[in-house]
């Protein structure tokens, strides 16, 4: 597996965290460009917007692409951490079996301390 996959896998929580304030951040400045117009090209603080100009429906664009990836790698991370923790609390052999393939699969897309916990759960259940 290669560095840069090994890496986001271990920090997808704060990257879908930081990627969704750059959409936001992006979509901001598009939204305030065609809404609010006439109040940021007369506002000096909101110039560098204003010097854009027609690159704000671009970056409105941008913006709501890179928040909707970074909203969904954040559900996608909790949603499957939820059903993870949920799996690895159960202390009968019979139900750990009835789900460990599709935990199996789920964890290999966690943090390296979700594979490590399921390694340990097999070995206390003694599942191969």
């Amino acid at each position: 597996m290669s560095k840069i996959i090994r890496f986001m896998r271990e920090y997808v929580f704060g990257l879908s965290i930081i990627t969704m304030i750059i959409g936001l951040f992006l979509l901001f400045m598009g939204v305030l460009w065609f809404g609010l117009r006439n109040i940021v090209e007369d506002n000096n603080v909101l110039q560098f917007i204003s010097n854009l100009e027609d690159w704000n429906a671009y970056l409105l664009v941008a913006g709501l692409i890179i928040f909707g990836i970074g909203l969904y790698y954040l559900y996608s991370y909790l949603n499957n951490r939820k059903f993870a923790l949920e799996e690895l609390k159960t202390g009968k052999r019979s139900e750990f079996l009835k789900k460990h393939n599709e935990l199996k699969n789920i964890v290999k897309y966690l943090p390296s301390k979700y594979q490590k916990m399921l390694k340990d759960k097999e070995d206390e259940l003694r599942v191969k």
